[in-house]
């Protein structure tokens, strides 16, 4: 599939790293370092600007490497760019280690995975089917 992509960042676009990855690396777009001190977010500029086809959504996901190391996360993940919007896409960072991190110009911050998504239609009724779980909520199907 192709995406209409306007790159204002001075990097290289985002793109799969192996054949099977389902995510692009996002880079932060910074004229200068952001800290991010313990438990503190930051809305991170990319540089990115696209046009999804309708049907389609973009999910901004954490790099597990950032997260399992640093103590680096998104926020709101998966962040959903939708087909409509138009503005830079940014990185809802937040720190949740106990030390400060830095973020540099061009470092990689999060995933970028492209999803295809239905649009539903409700129709209220009276009555739902009954299911084996029925209304069991969390923690309902055990723990082991």
């Amino acid at each position: 599939m192709e995406i209409k992509v306007i790159n204002r960042s001075g990097h290289k676009l985002p793109h799969y790293e192996t054949l099977a990855s389902a995510g692009m690396d996002l880079r932060a777009n910074l004229e200068e370092p952001i800290v991010l001190k313990p438990l503190e977010r930051a809305i991170v500029p990319t540089g990115i600007f696209m046009e999804l086809p309708i049907g389609y959504e973009a999910q901004v996901r954490p790099r597990s490497g950032l997260a399992a190391k640093k103590g680096i996360t998104v926020l709101n993940a998966p962040g959903t760019i939708d087909a409509d919007y138009r503005g830079e896409v940014g990185v809802i960072l937040a720190n949740i280690s106990s030390e400060d991190f830095v973020v540099e110009n061009g470092e990689r911050i999060a995933q970028l995975v492209i999803a295809k998504h239905e649009r539903a239609v409700w129709v209220e009724v009276d009555a739902l089917s009954d299911t084996p779980r029925g209304e069991g909520g969390f923690g309902s199907t055990g723990t082991k």
